[in-house]
């Protein structure tokens, strides 16, 4: 008679061998950088697969063996009554699925566990994930099976019995937790992805032990939480001389340039890391290739000066300039001065440490050498498992790596690289999107197009999403850039594709809006979120040096109705601009209670800018307006007529720099106020 416990362990003896324990380790450290990002496991499997599904989410929010952080991992097969519900509901098919798309975002992993890998509820929670972004693994029984194919990864378990699969799967489940623990201790420790200390005289060096006090790519500092972003590609120097055109030379029909002054900035990838750096909450890191010259040596104290982190891999070389002369706000002629490009050595061990723990990484390419290097592909196709890429290309450079969350070329580029003729329409922009994305290893495409906005595709057969942009004129230079890092750090920060390039069209307009490269000089508190304040300070500043008049108005602007929009119509008609002060959300709860503003600032804001009367908005947190009233100096200064008859606190201020302080009238019994009294009595005598 065979002995059923001898031939049950022979069995499990058997397979164990061929457990893929490699792969495990794999999946341990990616599991290990995710989770301490802020990411999440999703696990789920039916009947003995669930169980282990809830032991590994046990050893994950608890701890395996030495004590650490607890990580986010949630175990779908443990809610019984959100399972009970959806399999009443919708059918068991749908139970794992449901909650895949509830509690799923883009960058968390989606573990599924099944002996035979056709569970049908199990395959469509593997649908939902890869949907949603998710990167889906499997574990189960001998390969191929559905379940395998339609996940990223699969570890398949060699062996005919499924009590012995789900065996393998109990110690698979172990040998992951053991390789999650040992990544952590050694980001702790400073090392790089898989590699512990080697012996006693190993000492990390002074990057290792930056990356692992801020641990990965989203840490703490004072201010909040703190994230980094990786810049990745061809750097410049960009030089501007600007001075006053007033007349012609008498040896040419050319203007004279008079009174010139020279700035210098970092061009290319280097004006992307620049930006990204002016954004609180993140820090920034550049992989590039800088010239042995006086140029770059130039464009790494101005990257110092900001902060920049430079991870460089130039051996030689001199850096391309290039230089705009201007003059009124414009650009009469650009030299390049060009230069072969720059000899590239080997990706720096830094260089992958800080790809590795990136909240988001952004290529940057102009087409010189960067972006094609094999080391630095193979360091981003790898990163590009771990958080979003976004890769804003050039048509002398390669193609976007395998894995990349979101590509935005511009109308041009689009042309180029998709060999899609005709116009320069959106339905043009649109076909070059899905020709690209069809050809490229890409997630999604964003045809940027100026002053346009830009149009997202993430399929080929799907509606495109037109994202519009507002008219904005200035100075262009370095627009694309920003559109790319905000998407970026958007991407990186959680946030939607549509939402990412969204913010990047908005934030590219009002760059231009605010003066372009000229702004980057100003401190600000934010670039990417492009406040509104600059924009309507530099607005205002151009109308005025055309000699036109700059009218303003001011007040709560709380739930925004008739007598709002025909003070603020009036008010357009005085001048050549409008510009609304708005009271901040504190400065509405002081003056009016603690139960307003009914509407926050931000909105009041957007809907203010939404009238056609309103060329832009300032949002001030003092009581009165005195402050932004002396930065704008407007020519005019406007208020209600319930002011009629009184002398405007504000008048002396605005008429010390020779402006006008003005009434118009204002709609009988239209306030704020009234209105909420009156919903008020409506509600009460329901």
């Amino acid at each position: 008679m065979v002995d059923p416990g001898r031939s049950h362990t022979q069995a499990l003896a058997e397979a164990l061998p061929r457990l893929d324990t490699g792969r495990l380790g794999e999946w341990g450290q990616r599991l290990a950088r995710r989770l301490s990002r802020g990411a999440r496991l999703l696990a789920a499997g039916n009947g003995g697969s669930a169980a282990e599904v809830q032991h590994l989410t046990a050893e994950l929010v608890g701890r395996f063996r030495e004590e650490r952080a607890p990580l986010s991992a949630l175990a779908l097969t443990a809610d019984s009554s959100s399972v009970t519900a959806i399999a009443n509901d919708y059918g068991i098919e749908e139970v794992f699925a449901r909650q895949v798309r509830a509690h799923g975002r883009r960058g968390d992993v989606l573990l599924l566990v099944s002996a035979s890998g056709r569970s049908p509820n199990v395959l469509k929670a593997a649908e939902a994930g890869r949907e949603l972004g998710l990167e889906t693994w499997a574990l189960t029984g001998r390969g191929p099976n559905p379940l395998a194919e339609v996940c990223d990864a699969a570890l398949c378990v060699d062996a005919e019995a499924v009590a012995t699969v789900q065996e393998c799967h109990l110690v698979a489940v172990h040998v992951l937790c053991a390789a999650v623990d040992a990544e952590l201790a050694a980001l702790a420790a400073g090392s790089g992805p898989g590699q512990a200390d080697s012996g006693p005289d190993r000492r990390p060096d002074r990057g290792a032990v930056e990356e692992a006090s801020t641990a990965v790519a989203i840490g703490q500092s004072e201010e909040g939480p703190v994230r980094r972003l990786v810049v990745v590609g061809d750097v410049l120097l960009d030089r501007d001389i600007a001075g006053a055109a007033e007349r012609l030379s008498p040896e040419a029909p050319v203007p004279v340039v008079s009174g010139p002054q020279t700035t210098e900035r970092p061009g290319g990838a280097g004006l992307a890391a620049l930006m990204a750096a002016r954004e609180p909450g993140w820090r920034v890191s550049l992989v590039c290739g800088i010239g042995r010259d006086e140029s770059g040596a130039r464009v790494r104290a101005l990257l110092a000066e900001a902060r920049v982190e430079i991870l460089d891999m130039a051996a030689d070389g001199a850096t391309p300039v290039k230089t705009r002369i201007r003059a009124r706000d414009r650009t009469i002629v650009r030299i390049d001065d060009e230069h072969e490009p720059v000899r590239l050595g080997r990706l720096p061990d830094a260089a992958r440490r800080r790809l590795g723990a990136a909240a988001a990484v952004l290529v940057c390419d102009y087409g010189r050498g960067v972006a094609a290097h094999a080391e630095v592909r193979q360091a981003l196709e790898a990163a590009a498992g771990l958080c979003p890429v976004v890769w804003d290309p050039h048509p002398k450079g390669p193609a976007p790596v395998d894995g990349v969350a979101l590509a935005v070329p511009n109308g041009d580029e689009a042309r180029a690289l998709s060999a899609v003729a005709g116009g320069r329409g959106m339905a043009e922009d649109v076909q070059r999107a899905r020709a690209l994305l069809e050809t490229w290893p890409v997630k999604q495409v964003a045809v940027t197009r100026g002053g346009g906005g830009a149009v997202l595709v993430a399929s080929a057969t799907g509606h495109p999403l037109a994202i519009p942009g507002r008219p904005a004129v200035g100075d262009t230079c370095g627009a694309g850039d920003l559109l790319a890092v905000t998407a970026a750090m958007r991407l990186g920060a959680g946030r939607l594709p549509s939402h990412a390039v969204a913010a990047g069209v908005e934030a590219a307009t009002a760059y231009v809006a605010g003066g372009g490269p000229g702004s980057l000089a100003r401190p600000t508190a934010s670039t990417i979120t492009a406040p509104t304040t600059e924009k309507a300070l530099a607005m205002a500043r151009r109308v005025r040096e055309r000699g036109g008049k700059v009218v303003a108005a001011g007040g709560c602007f709380d739930l925004l109705h008739g007598g709002h929009v025909s003070l603020l119509q009036q008010a357009r008609q005085l001048g050549d601009v409008l510009v609304v002060c708005v009271n901040s959300d504190a400065s509405v709860a002081r003056l009016k209670g603690p139960s307003r503003p009914v509407v926050g600032e931000r909105e009041r804001a957007a809907l203010l800018e939404a009238l056609a009367c309103v060329d832009g908005v300032l949002i001030f947190g003092e009581d009165t307006p005195e402050s932004v009233l002396a930065e704008l100096r407007p020519d005019v200064w406007v208020k209600g007529g319930d002011y009629a008859g009184q002398r405007i606190p504000e008048s002396d201020l605005v008429e010390s720099w020779g402006g006008q302080v003005v009434v118009v009238p204002y709609l009988e019994g239209r306030s704020t106020t009234s209105l909420i009294a009156r919903a008020a009595q409506k509600e009460g005598a329901r």
